[in-house]
């Protein structure tokens, strides 16, 4: 089996005295993807910014490849190669396309992904480079987003609701892309409302409830009926 990219254990999430998540086990192993659904407020977002450094927890609640990092700020979880394509997109309005882009290559990482590899991924970015970001449609936006990430050349990345207030269109459009991206041999999880998309892209699949994993199985072996049970808490 291959070695864990990611293992969490235990992991508890609190926001002041209001608690997120309630003792997650989760374990990825390098190249996988995985799916992570839910409805809103199951605390998938809250998941991913634990494992992002957003949310700081336990040093050995959060390993990355053995090594604890739960109590590790953002900017160092980021050099270690996880990446997050953040819901809502949060790009700097008051930079173009480019200089959004070239954020992400900050971090300083080495590998495949560049400008000219991002702009290969997504054509429309180049046309459009010296715009403001927020200039573009929600969905080109949502391709700096994760083109940021990618300069990032990270061995993990996290996709925190990429489809989310896109026309179908274009949500077929971004999904389209991610195979270019995990093929790679990224490992990845996809937190998405999309159930259909997260799977079709996912090895596995877990579903969170009110901060706690209220499924797990491969894609594969889910039924649909097991997935609405665990969806809305009622009984299969």
């Amino acid at each position: 089996m291959p070695e864990a990219t990611l293992t969490l254990s235990n992991l508890d999430a609190h926001y002041g005295d209001f608690q997120a998540l309630y003792g997650l086990d989760l374990e990825l192993a390098a190249g996988e993807v995985v799916a992570v659904i839910g409805a809103n407020g199951a605390g998938k977002t809250t998941l991913m910014r634990s494992i992002s450094g957003l949310l700081r927890n336990r040093p050995d609640a959060v390993r990355y490849r053995g090594q604890p990092i739960g109590a590790m700020r953002a900017d160092q979880v980021a050099a270690l190669g996880i990446a997050l394509v953040p819901e809502g997109r949060q790009l700097f309005p008051s930079l173009s396309v480019e200089e959004n882009l070239m954020i992400g290559g900050k971090v300083g990482r080495a590998g495949p992904w560049d400008l000219g590899k991002v702009y290969e991924l997504f054509p429309i970015l180049e046309e459009r480079k010296a715009q403001a970001s927020t200039s573009l449609s929600g969905g080109q936006q949502q391709m700096v987003a994760i083109g940021r990430a990618l300069m990032a050349n990270p061995d993990l990345i996290l996709f925190d609701e990429i489809s989310l207030g896109l026309a179908p269109v274009v949500i077929r459009q971004i999904y389209q892309a991610l195979p270019s991206i995990v093929g790679e041999g990224m490992t990845a999880m996809i937190v998405e409302q999309d159930i259909a998309q997260a799977l079709a892209m996912s090895s596995r699949v877990f579903c969170l409830m009110e901060g706690r994993i209220a499924l797990e199985g491969r894609t594969e072996d889910v039924t649909h009926d097991q997935i609405t049970a665990a969806y809305f808490g009622v009984e299969a």
